[in-house]
């Protein structure tokens, strides 16, 4: 390869210790790349996290043309005059939305859309079935050394499967798809609803990163599709006698309070066929005092929420002891692939960046995702 000085410098700044064995290999595939790491806090607060760049030293931007990174950024676009690509360790870029190198420049965002596949959509089925399962009573019996018995008291018995229900998946990306092609697998049907219309076949493949052996590439598995961004499209969609609503949407301006007291009723067809939802987007995208109203008076069946309003959900919060929700903190991409993952999408994006392809996941920041 010429032997002759890097044309790039990767920077990567992120919350975890330096992957040596997948930088190792990255190194050896691009001769033409210097390749350095640095780990940072994951701070929650943004003020925190630009106290913690201000501390990084000031020449560590002069020649970086690649950065990967969550939230950490140079604090001026002119910090990083060779910068010409930022991919994040994240599916969306919500974070980093109001940075000037998101308004003020042309620099090409990628995001780490496709790696929550798998493991998102085992926690969405996980957390439907808890629910409908009855779990919670069989394990605190558990806990308490009793058998059970059937009474009047008893739900556990009470169990329908998914078998003939139907799914509604509201933003059919990466995470939906995969949702989604499980939910078939069970027996359900499946309707995907997406912000514009996918009404050729070509439109409705998955243009982004694909987990081999998951997803629904071609966009097969529904049986129907809705768009919009209106109320109208929304409530219409919502509306198809759906028994079970995933949210996968990004956080836009947008998508804020998507769902509240007029979807909950369109979903739930005015309490007469109460709706389970669950939310692995973002908490604002649900109007959240609303859904505790939904949930209470059973306009709602039930809820799983891996997401909030505000995080960490406040200790007073209803929802903690509703009966029919279940309250996780943010975990449900957590997987020991995410990192591999995230940084195959890199190395894809490297590999097309040098043919001049089409990159993978690259924001589109008219649209915020």
């Amino acid at each position: 390869m010429g032997g002759g000085p890097a044309e790039e410098h990767l920077l990567c700044l992120l919350p975890f210790p330096e992957p040596t064995d997948l930088l190792n290999g990255l190194r050896k595939k691009f001769h033409n790349i210097d390749i350095s790491y640095r780990e940072v806090t994951y701070s929650a607060s943004a003020e925190q996290r630009r106290e913690e760049t201000k501390n990084l030293p000031d020449d560590i931007w002069e020649d970086v043309t690649i950065l990967y990174t969550l939230f950490s950024l140079p604090a001026n676009p002119s910090d990083a005059p060779h910068l010409k690509l930022v991919h994040l360790a994240s599916a969306g870029s919500n974070q980093i939305q109001k940075h000037p190198i998101y308004t003020e420049t042309d620099v090409t965002i990628t995001t780490s859309s496709g790696v929550h596949g798998p493991q998102i959509a085992e926690w969405c089925v996980m957390t439907a079935l808890v629910q409908s399962h009855k779990y919670n009573q069989l394990h605190d019996l558990q806990k308490e050394h009793k058998w059970g018995k059937t009474g009047e008291d008893d739900d556990y018995h009470k169990v329908r499967d998914m078998v003939g229900r139907r799914l509604g998946v509201l933003g059919y990306g990466s995470i939906g798809r995969q949702v989604g092609r499980v939910a078939k697998a069970m027996g359900m049907d499946v309707v995907a609803y997406t912000a514009t219309p996918k009404d050729t076949a070509e439109k409705k493949k998955d243009q982004g990163f694909i987990v081999p052996g998951t997803g629904d590439a071609d966009g097969l598995v529904p049986t129907a599709w809705y768009s919009g961004l209106d109320k109208d499209s929304r409530i219409h969609f919502l509306k198809q006698d759906i028994d079970w609503l995933i949210v996968s949407v990004p956080l836009t301006e947008q998508t804020t309070h998507f769902l509240s007291t007029d979807e909950f009723k369109a979903l739930s067809q005015d309490g007469k066929n109460p709706a389970f939802i669950t939310n692995i987007a973002r908490g604002p995208i649900i109007d959240q005092p609303k859904l505790i109203e939904a949930l209470k008076d059973k306009t709602l069946a039930g809820a799983a929420l891996d997401v909030t309003d505000p995080e960490p959900l406040p200790e007073d919060s209803e929802l903690w002891d509703l009966p029919n929700v279940t309250v996780t903190p943010h975990v449900s991409g957590v997987g020991s692939a995410y990192t591999e993952r995230s940084f195959k999408i890199l190395e894809e994006n490297l590999v097309r960046r040098e043919k001049g392809e089409k990159l993978f996941n690259v924001v589109r920041r008219e649209r915020g995702y």
